[in-house]
């Protein structure tokens, strides 16, 4: 698999950015490598024929071909936390690309990592955890198939048990702080919230 004259400037310019103007790696928990290696990766996604690569916007079904991302169960939450699309459709540019890495990297805090779980995990995106949410979530992590779906009162009870733990004001939802507070008890949640490329 050849790399064309195109490809070549453009990932010698975002070399010369990288090096010369560190603020995208500031900017990341990605170090010159991965940065380097994601562009590599996404490039791989832009039509060819495609000049402003770095600003295209790939599809959500484009980037869910990758494996990293395609055998996920939050891989259309994923992209849609991390998409800046004005229509929301979870397309990524290069700059939420590297957003989402960075966020899953090794390298990320766990602030920054409760963060974005507690978004993607918000299946409808009002700022708490409710019963219909942690519902998805079991269900995602579980198959969701008629064969892994928990009776109704298995579910009732799991969310209940849920709820127990890890609502502290008790108003029938976990908030980011208290979703925040249940992951600080979890040692294996960082080491498992990671894609790596």
């Amino acid at each position: 698999m050849g790399t064309t004259a195109s490809q070549l400037d453009t990932l010698r310019l975002l070399e010369y950015e990288v090096s010369v103007h560190s603020s995208i790696q500031e900017l990341t928990f990605l170090t010159k490598q991965e940065i380097l290696h994601a562009y590599q990766r996404f490039d791989e996604l832009v039509p060819k024929e495609v000049k402003n690569r770095l600003d295209y916007r790939i599809s959500m079904n484009d980037v869910l071909t990758l494996p990293e991302l395609k055998a996920n169960p939050f891989n259309e939450r994923i992209c849609k936390v991390f998409s800046t699309s004005d229509i929301k459709d979870g397309s990524l540019d290069f700059d939420d690309f590297l957003d989402l890495l960075s966020a899953f990297s090794d390298s990320a805090t766990l602030d920054i990592k409760s963060h974005y779980a507690f978004r993607i995990f918000d299946f409808d995106d009002d700022g708490t955890l409710g019963r219909h949410d942690l519902e998805k979530l079991v269900n995602c992590l579980t198959g969701g198939t008629d064969d892994t779906n928990l009776t109704p009162d298995e579910m009732r009870q799991l969310i209940d048990n849920i709820l127990e733990e890890s609502d502290i004001d008790k108003d029938g939802t976990v908030n980011l702080s208290e979703f925040q507070h249940v992951i600080s008890r979890s040692p294996d949640f960082v080491s498992s919230f990671k894609i790596v490329l």
